[in-house]
């Protein structure tokens, strides 16, 4: 079993940027995609961004193009979310979650979601 972690979020004013991170431990046998989602306070929870294993190819939804990227470190099993321009509308729970399923958006293709971290953009 692979336990998430994710860690990095905080409060920071519109325009501001934030690294979350998310650290993966246990059992870590086979390669696997890595997801970013958020659930902003009263919705539901949505897609952010993907990126395979070999850190070749990510995918994020439309929105957020150009703001965010997903970077990932093998080696330290941590995969990086970089987000810049932060707006209000960004305030959220972010999660990470694993897939074996390349470059997947549905939550239903993913598992071994972390806790999440609050991110809070303030205007």
């Amino acid at each position: 079993q692979v336990q998430l972690v994710e860690s990095g979020g905080g409060l920071v004013q519109a325009g501001g940027s934030l690294r979350l991170s998310c650290a993966a431990s246990g059992r870590i046998s086979n390669p696997y995609n890595v997801g970013w989602f958020r659930q902003p306070p009263g919705k539901e929870r949505e897609f952010v961004g993907t990126i395979n294993w070999g850190a070749r190819q990510t995918s994020f939804a439309e929105p957020l193009k150009g703001r965010f990227t997903i970077s990932r470190d093998n080696a330290k099993n941590t995969v990086y979310l970089q987000m810049n321009s932060l707006k209000p509308e960004d305030t959220a729970i972010y999660f990470c979650a694993t897939s074996m399923y390349w470059l997947s958006r549905s939550q239903s293709l993913y598992k071994n979601w972390g806790q999440g971290t609050q991110v809070t953009v303030s205007s």
